[in-house]
This record gives structure tokens, C-alpha cells and sequence, in this order.
């Protein structure tokens, strides 16, 4: 009995150590190197696709922590490896894309880069989304589990990621071959900063943090007319507007009231002039939702509320309203349970119950493209969130004050210091949880 209090003591203090030894040294680690490497990125954001220098900076620092790095993988995608012995491959992403958005942030630091973009235009481009997080921390994570090489067997793939934000990115490399090129993971991981949560926290959802999302056209067709005399044609404005607000009954009466699902109509086109009656509308609808079950059923309610709304209006059966479902949806984002629940208790261990934001809610359905890497083939994955807002912000905006500015938004900033060490520091613990010897 003494033995075994003796020898759990050790391990207790052991594990102390480690969760206090990696925190100083990601500490050191941020203001030594990761902050002025988080500002370059940051001030120098670049489109979709077109991540040259992004790439070719995030390749150059995985090299020199001591990983063998490809880049070009899908474009401008990095694959970086480090063999350590025996035992599983795990694989994080990062991804490394801005948007073109003109920062108005006011940060010293501010993005004032310009960029083509796919059509030839010149945009400004900032990271309103937090990715030069990821990316910086992507490096922060590489050299301290290079630092701890002793601690950990196995095979470490980190991948930098692009075009995430045209949701093309993670594809584009399951096409070049990632897999059959590097080895198929057994575990998979990614974050996301986040300003919806207090800086520094961290949150793993047991279940899906991201929605999937499909892309769907209704042409609507209909019989033109003078618009005095609409007796003579079919109105395909009102046979629109008819199915827009019937798609709305399909998540308020037909989905269970807790089971996630989002139809949005973003867009409605239909005629030229006033007097004119058309004879085609189009509708151009976003779908989300967290499951594919639930998807299947989206997918045929909309078709049977389109052709029969189009039925009831008196369309000939041979020229009824046509759904166009987009070729490749964005599966839903879903954490494998046992793994999310075996990091998670590695986390509160190492880093306290308090390293959680137990009040954060997800109340939107974004999606994400990390899922083309796991989902066919399947391999368990997390994704987590590290938390960018400094609670006095969110304080200050429950108060009345300035509002915490959205991703997406030219307002966008986060605290870097806390979101990228923290971000380190979670990604390696799981880490060393995923690799033990």
C-alpha cells in the first residue's frame, strides 16, 4: 500500500511538472519567438489558393524545428513529418487563409496588404478569421514536441491547410493523395480561435462543432405575361415567393425541435421590367445541418415543396420546378465521443477544470472542410476551440459597450498571446495523450 501511494505520488507530481514545465516554456517560446512570427502573419495575409509566401514561411519554420516538409500539396498545401519509433500517426491541421476584407481593426499590427484575386482584381486581404492563430501555433506546437522527442513514439503529420475559407482546401489535398503519399492518420485534430469565447478557454464538443452544408438552386419556371393581364401566363415570382416561405415549415414542423437544421434562401432572381410577367425565377438556398440523416430528409422536403408548390400552381407536369443540389456538400463536422472524452480528461488533468469555458453555447451553424480529411475514410478526430475575446471585452459589451466584433468582420481581432499559447499547449498535451510510449 505504501508502494502504491508512493508510486501515484510521483506520477501526480510528474504530471504536474509536465502540464507546468510546458506552459513556462510555451510562455518563453510566444514572446521569444511565436509573438513577432504571429505579427508577420497577420500582417501579411494572403487569398484562397494563393498562400505562396504563407506556405512558404510556415514550411521554413516546421523545417528548422527538425520535420521533413513537402509543400504544393493541393496547391499550396504543407505536409510536415516527424518519425519518432513506433506507434500511431496523428495528424493536425492548421489552416492558413485570409479573406479579402479591409481591416479596420486599428491594431498596430493592422493588415494593409492587397492581393489579386481569382478574377484579377486587387482586394485588400486580412485574417478576419483568426487563421494566423492556427498557423502560429502550428509552428509553437512543432518545436516543443520536437523539444520533447524523448516523451513520445509514433508519427506526427502536421499539415498546413489552404483555402479553408472557399471550403476547397481539405479536398484538394484528399486529391492529391495526402493519405497514400504520407500515411492515413489514426487520429486526426484541428482548433479554431474563437471571439464568441473568453480568451485562453477551451472548449471540445461531444458531438459536432460544425455544421454541413449544401448549396442548392431552384429554378422555378412559369409562363410569361404582360403584367396587366396575369391571367394569361403563370407567375413564377409568386410560385417563388410560395416556395420561400414553405421552405420555412420544413425546420419549424418537420425537424425535431433539438435537432440542428438551417434553410436560408440567400438569393431570388426573376424578371427585367415591371410590366413583365417572366417566365423563369431562381432561387439560391443554403442548407445546414449535423447529421446525414437529417440532411437526406432536408434534401427531400425541399424537392417535394418546390415541384408540388409548382403542382398547386398549375405547371404542366413536364416543366415543374427543378432542384439542383451542389455535386460536393461539406459533411458535418463530428468529434469521435470516446476520443473527445479521453482528451478532454487529459485537458481538465493537465491544465485544471478551470481551462474550460463551461458557459459557451453554439448557437450558429458554420461549417467547416476539415471533415473531407476524416470522414471518408473515416478516422477519429477532435476539433476544439480556443477561446480569442478577453473577458473584459465581453464585460464591457454586457454593459452596453462597443460589441465584440464577428469573424468575418473588418473589426475582427482577437488576443493573440492567450490564443496561441493555450492553443500550444492544448494541441501538445493531446499530443503527447495520442503518442505515449
Amino acid at each position: 500500500m505504501i508502494k502504491h501511494s508512493l508510486a501515484l505520488a510521483v506520477l501526480l507530481a510528474s504530471a504536474g511538472a509536465f502540464a507546468g514545465d510546458l506552459s513556462q516554456d510555451v510562455e518563453k517560446d510566444y514572446k521569444k519567438h511565436l509573438a513577432p512570427l504571429f505579427e508577420h502573419f497577420h500582417k501579411n495575409p494572403e487569398l484562397s489558393h494563393l498562400e505562396t509566401q504563407t506556405a512558404k514561411r510556415l514550411a521554413k519554420e516546421l523545417r528548422a524545428a527538425g520535420f521533413e516538409v513537402t509543400e504544393g500539396v493541393g496547391k499550396t498545401g504543407v505536409v510536415a513529418i516527424m518519425k519518432n519509433g513506433k506507434g500511431p500517426l496523428v495528424m493536425m491541421r492548421a489552416d492558413m487563409d485570409g479573406l479579402p476584407v479591409e481591416e479596420k481593426s486599428g491594431l498596430p499590427y493592422a493588415s494593409k496588404a492587397t492581393q489579386k484575386d481569382w478574377d484579377g482584381n486587387v482586394v485588400n486581404v486580412m485574417h478576419a478569421c483568426g487563421h494566423d492563430v492556427h498557423i502560429t501555433s502550428l509552428v509553437g506546437t512543432a518545436r516543443q514536441m520536437a523539444q520533447r522527442k524523448s516523451e513520445w513514439s509514433g508519427t506526427l503529420m502536421l499539415i498546413g491547410q489552404p483555402a479553408e475559407e472557399r471550403v476547397g482546401g481539405a479536398k484538394g489535398m484528399m486529391d492529391d493523395g495526402i493519405w497514400k503519399r504520407f500515411g492515413q492518420p489514426d487520429y486526426a485534430m484541428a482548433f479554431h480561435v474563437s471571439s464568441e469565447i473568453e480568451a485562453g478557454k477551451l472548449v471540445a464538443v461531444e458531438g459536432s462543432p460544425y455544421s454541413g452544408v449544401d448549396s442548392i438552386d431552384i429554378v422555378v419556371p412559369g409562363i410569361g405575361a404582360h403584367g396587366a393581364s396575369p391571367h394569361r401566363g403563370k407567375d413564377p415570382v409568386v410560385i417563388g415567393a410560395q416556395i420561400v416561405l414553405a421552405l420555412q415549415t420544413i425546420v419549424s414542423r418537420e425537424i425535431a425541435p433539438k435537432e440542428p437544421a438551417v434553410i436560408t434562401v440567400g438569393s431570388f432572381h426573376a424578371g427585367t421590367k415591371h410590366n413583365i410577367i417572366s417566365d423563369e425565377a431562381r432561387l439560391q438556398v443554403t442548407v445546414r445541418n449535423d447529421s446525414w440523416e437529417t440532411r437526406e430528409y432536408l434534401m427531400a422536403a425541399i424537392e417535394r415543396v418546390a415541384v408540388n408548390i409548382g403542382r398547386a400552381a398549375g405547371l404542366p407536369e413536364d416543366n415543374l420546378p427543378k432542384v439542383i443540389i451542389s455535386d460536393e456538400p461539406t459533411p458535418p463536422t463530428v468529434n469521435d465521443i470516446p476520443m473527445t472524452q479521453r482528451l478532454k480528461a487529459v485537458w481538465r488533468e493537465k491544465m485544471g477544470a478551470d481551462a474550460f469555458d463551461e458557459n459557451y453555447r453554439r448557437l450558429g451553424m458554420g461549417a467547416e472542410d476539415f471533415p473531407f480529411f476524416t470522414t471518408d475514410p473515416y478516422i477519429p478526430s477532435v476539433y476544439f476551440a480556443i477561446g480569442g475575446t478577453p473577458k473584459a471585452d465581453f464585460e464591457r459589451e454586457k454593459a452596453g459597450g462597443e460589441p465584440v466584433p464577428s469573424h468575418h468582420s473588418p473589426l475582427f481581432k482577437i488576443a493573440p498571446e492567450p490564443s496561441v499559447t493555450k492553443g500550444v499547449e492544448a494541441t501538445v498535451i493531446a499530443l503527447m495523450e495520442l503518442l505515449k510510449k
